[in-house]
């Protein structure tokens, strides 16, 4: 079973993993809020499928057998140029709306996987260990979530300090057949739909705090794992009303690993911050952030293909201030695509194990695409105003009592059908001001981290790599230096 199909998918969520949603616990396959999440997650695997020519690729370990592109571990340009197609072809799933689609996770395990020489700090049996997880992700095409920031309750202390240190996950005690740990993660989207928790690496700890250095994988019905779901967003409506809304809602979910065994054939990292500390820095920059980037990058043409027919429906296009609004999202989206291009063209090989990944510099996105993407929100509610809210429902224009009057008293401008303008209106509210609308841009704000803390890690790098020396060189030619 290397490639699923959405039934198959489906399937391997039927267990008796531990989910809470409002006041009860709920199972999953047949929580009736869950049904238009879950149909649109199976669904990701039937268009896996349906796409094949770019998001399936070979398995080079079993002869006549596929896996998914998101899999690949790239040791080249061309597995780039590969794994590009198949996640652009996987944005377009849902334009950008789903962050955590499995593919997010398996790029982030692809390139765990392809910088042995950041666990030959320690003892590779651990790597060994991973490279083996990575091929029962590949066998089985699982789905994969991450629970990886620190339970920070209290932020007048240090993540691993005070309170914060009895509450994060960390381990408790060691057997013969594996670590327990105990604590809580946040923030594992995709959650109740998903096959196993992968934890990893997020900031790097300090020393004397090894028993919070780890990294695992655990199905997501392990015992003493509890998922606890914030309300959710999905709504029992059509595609035609509520298009994303009724189907991709991922579901966040607070876990708690309340005294969890993990086999030691599960463990990845125990306790080696020299592994730890590295994993992030040597793998994100370039790997992952190809996959975010392309996402984000799908998502602002989506926008700005959607602002600009907003903005022909009620004739404004033409206003400068609304031209400027849409060049605004057009900028967005050409120095995405450019940072891409541009880390891609300059990939090279990280470290010594023959990683090969995109140039580091794409990790600038992190420091800007959050503003960009609350800003085209407010730019399309600027644009959308009071028509995002006069939307019927598209059924009541077959209504034979009323579907007349709506085509007659709310078409748009420049002879564009009533059912047109319904459809684009309800769709800029779905995709900005309904609950799950407000969902995605809290979550564009933080799912790659605080911003700030990415800008300061920025001007870090920065000045270890040895950025400066411009102002003092002018100055010495200028005959104002120090004499």
């Amino acid at each position: 079973m290397a490639v699923r199909n959405g039934q198959q998918y489906l399937a391997g969520l039927n267990d008796d993993r531990v989910v809470w949603l409002g006041d009860k616990k709920v199972d999953v396959l047949n929580e009736p809020k869950f049904q238009g999440s879950l149909n649109g997650m199976a669904r990701y695997f039937d268009y896996q499928i349906e796409h094949a020519d770019d998001c399936i690729v070979d398995d080079p370990e079993r002869r006549d057998e596929k896996m998914s592109a998101s899999l690949i571990v790239p040791r080249s340009k061309e597995d780039l140029q590969i794994r590009h197609r198949a996640l652009d072809r996987f944005a377009r799933y849902s334009y950008g709306m789903l962050g955590r689609t499995p593919d997010y996770v398996n790029v982030v395990l692809s390139g765990h996987v392809a910088r042995r020489d950041i666990w030959e700090k320690g003892d590779l049996v651990y790597h060994d260990r991973l490279t083996k997880f990575h091929r029962e992700v590949i066998e089985g095409d699982l789905s994969l979530t991450h629970a990886i920031a620190h339970a920070n309750i209290d932020k007048g202390t240090g993540d691993l300090a005070g309170m914060n240190a009895d509450l994060t996950l960390h381990v408790v005690k060691r057997t013969e057949s594996g670590v327990v740990v105990r604590g809580g993660k946040m923030l594992a989207t995709l959650g109740p739909f998903s096959d196993e928790f992968y934890v990893y690496p997020s900031s790097p700890i300090p020393s004397g705090a090894e028993d919070y250095a780890l990294c695992f994988s655990v199905p997501s019905n392990t015992k003493g794992l509890t998922m606890f779901c914030r309300d959710h967003y999905g709504v029992q409506a059509s595609v035609a009303d509520a298009p994303f809304s009724s189907r991709f809602d991922e579901q966040d979910v607070f876990v708690v690993f309340d005294d969890v065994e993990v086999p030691y054939e599960r463990l990845f990292i125990d306790g080696n911050l020299d592994v730890y500390n590295n994993v992030t820095r040597g793998v994100s920059p370039g790997n992952t952030l190809q996959q975010t980037a392309i996402r984000a990058m799908v998502k602002l043409e989506f926008a700005y293909d959607l602002c600009t027919l907003m903005a022909r429906i009620t004739n404004s296009e033409g206003r400068s201030d609304v031209a400027a609004m849409l060049g605004e999202i057009h900028t967005y989206m050409k120095l995405t695509k450019s940072a891409i291009t541009a880390a891609e063209a300059n990939a090279h090989e990280w470290g010594t194990s023959g990683a090969f990944f995109p140039h580091g510099d794409l990790a600038v996105l992190r420091s800007i695409m959050p503003e960009w993407m609350v800003r085209v929100n407010q730019i399309i509610c600027a644009l959308g105003s009071h028509n995002m809210l006069a939307t019927p429902s598209m059924d009541l224009f077959e209504n034979p009592e009323v579907g007349d009057m709506l085509r007659r008293y709310l078409p748009g401008a420049n002879d564009i059908p009533a059912e047109e303008r319904a459809q684009i209106m309800r769709t800029a509210r779905d995709f900005a001001i309904s609950s799950l609308g407000g969902r995605v841009e809290l979550y564009e704000m933080f799912y790659l981290g605080s911003l700030n803390r990415a800008r300061a890690g920025d001007h870090m790098v920065a000045q270890r790599n040895g950025f400066g020396g411009q102002v003092k060189e002018f100055l010495a030619k200028s005959g104002v230096g120090r004499k």
